[in-house]
């Protein structure tokens, strides 16, 4: 069963979350912050990995809080969820376009965290959400799964559809490498036996 549920409290949050990386996509996702929560649905609609995020935090102050730990959250899930990673693919990559923007997503669940992120978000804030918190989601998830993350904007001219290009892109990549390799379902995928 690789599932994993969450629990992580600070003074600043509460956020539970729940995955399944043999999921069909299902997703309940509730941030209160309601951009974020529809790029997380995309997260799990296009990973096919079932999440469930209830988070709490001081958006009085603003979300910054909220949309990081949330990723912290969700990179310790998978990473548990994971385990020693026999029989993954490991590796994943998608190319992918929505209207005017293109983005490309390359990643390696290496147990390495790094983050390249080449994405820029014309506008500072799309409706009520800070652009910035996009690469601060995934700096978190990348640093707290373990994972080498790569994410490159080639085209793009609307900010909502190149952060939602983003989170889709690095979830068909992250659907390709969490999948089990029907050829080295037993294996680590590594020469050195460890990720």
């Amino acid at each position: 069963m690789r599932t994993h549920t969450l629990t992580r409290s600070t003074a600043e949050t509460e956020i539970t979350v729940t995955i399944d990386l043999d999921g069909t996509g299902a997703y309940d996702n509730q941030t209160g912050v309601g951009f974020f929560d529809h790029m997380l649905d995309q997260l799990a609609r296009h990973s096919l990995i079932d999440m469930t995020v209830r988070a709490k935090g001081d958006l009085h102050i603003d979300d910054h809080h909220t949309i990081e730990d949330t990723g912290i959250a969700l990179g310790q899930a998978l990473a548990a969820a994971l385990g020693d990673k026999r029989g993954i693919k490991r590796y994943g990559a998608c190319l992918l376009p929505m209207d005017d923007a293109l983005v490309r997503t390359a990643l390696d669940l290496s147990a390495r965290p790094f983050l390249i992120w080449n994405v820029d978000l014309p506008t500072a804030k799309i409706g009520t959400f800070d652009t910035e918190l996009v690469r601060e989601f995934f700096q978190a998830l990348s640093t707290h799964g373990g994972i080498t993350l790569h994410v490159d904007m080639l085209h793009g001219l609307n900010s909502h559809h190149i952060a939602e290009a983003a989170f889709k892109s690095v979830a068909r990549a992250l659907r390709e490498a969490v999948e089990v390799d029907p050829r080295k379902s037993d294996a680590i995928p590594s020469t050195k036996g460890a990720l």
